[in-house]
């Protein structure tokens, strides 16, 4: 079988990559063409556009960009006719997917879509558009079934792909006599750019702290070194799993990575900060009460959000402390933790995945 694959950003680079494994166990003659990232090509996908090209974030951002966004578009769906797959997955990244899945449906291809977009948090009608398009939709996330349920779409839970790729050992982590700080500024360098210089801003408030920055894959070590310039930080690049088992505690940009942070039991702080005009947007549309994942899951505050004039050196500073020192604190955020990896489930999702498409397609 012939499947093409887009994912668009780093977590969706990780996740298609575990399930094209898992596809070529039960599809020997397996063929992949993929938008994503390494860990795609590594698996054994031949890649159309990395996804460091396809890396707009914020609204403003994606309007200076629709040339391009809108000619990657157009690139796409050409690409899929000439190479006539036999199933399109797509892997998160809704705003490009959902242009391109209607057009494959047309075509006549089986449509999946791996990893749900968030609906459930803004745009909720856009489930329409989803139902009209996509074949079968495959959810990571304990609460989506129940969400799609009302809308009389019936999704597969097959629990998030996340506890495949991790053997996290959440003990408490010293490095000799330094408590290590991990630093995830993201993964794109439009947003490493707004982060990283306010994360930067407490070091030398924690002098008995060693502060290590998780480089992203698709970014050069030099473009961390232009914030880091005079300060006592290190950089590891592509090592963050290594660094989240060392680390005491964590400043973390909302995304995968505040999940990623809790399942290796380090105490986090969440951190977003976009620009005004996205911001204002943004609250506008979107009708959850949280921005990371912990806290979605779990339904309440289970990690500190600092969210965009929030997101400031003083408040770093003194949420820092709390997780470093409060003994309590810790405790009641590493039962939170346990609960949190119980509510996702046993592991295997990529497994599952592989065998609902391979059932869809009749490989």
């Amino acid at each position: 079988m012939k499947y093409y694959l887009i994912a668009g950003e780093a977590s969706g680079d990780l996740h298609a990559s575990n399930l094209m494994k898992e596809l070529k166990k039960l599809d020997s003659k397996a063929e992949f063409r993929c938008w994503g990232g390494d860990k795609m090509q590594a698996a054994g996908g031949t890649i159309v556009k990395h996804y460091r090209e396809l890396a707009f974030m914020g609204f403003t951002e994606v309007l200076l960009n629709i040339r391009t966004i809108f000619a990657n578009i157009a690139l796409c769906k050409k690409d899929i006719v000439e190479w006539k797959p036999d199933t399109v997955i797509f892997v998160d990244y809704p705003g490009f997917n959902l242009r391109i899945a209607p057009f494959v449906k047309e075509l006549g291809i089986k449509t999946v879509w791996y990893i749900s977009p968030q609906v459930w948090a803004w745009k909720a009608s856009r489930v329409k558009k989803l139902k009209a398009s996509v074949d079968k939709m495959i959810v990571i996330l304990p609460f989506e079934k129940e969400f799609y349920k009302k809308w009389n779409y019936e999704v597969e839970y097959v629990g998030h792909p996340l506890l495949d790729s991790l053997t996290p050992n959440p003990s408490p982590k010293e490095r000799g006599t330094e408590r290590l700080i991990a630093l995830l500024p993201g993964s794109r360098k439009q947003e490493i750019s707004v982060m990283l210089p306010i994360m930067l801003k407490v070091v030398e408030k924690f002098p008995a702290c060693q502060f290590v920055i998780a480089g992203a894959p698709s970014v050069d070590e030099s473009f961390y070194k232009q914030f880091t310039f005079g300060k006592n930080v290190e950089i590891v690049i592509n090592q963050t799993y290594s660094l989240l088992e060392k680390a005491s505690a964590a400043l973390v940009t909302s995304g995968t990575a505040t999940l990623e942070t809790a399942l290796f039991g380090v105490p986090e702080i969440v951190c977003y900060k976009g620009s005004g005009i996205s911001y204002q947007i943004a609250k506008w549309l979107i009708k959850v009460k949280y921005i990371s994942l912990v806290n979605l899951i779990m339904d309440k505050e289970v990690v500190k959000e600092l969210i965009q004039e929030e997101m400031n050196a003083i408040n770093i500073e003194n949420e820092l402390k709390d997780i470093l020192e409060n003994k309590q604190r810790i405790t009641e955020i590493k039962k939170n933790y346990t609960l949190l990896r119980e509510k996702l489930g046993d592991g295997g999702a990529s497994a599952k995945a592989a065998k609902s498409i391979c059932k869809l397609v009749s490989c």
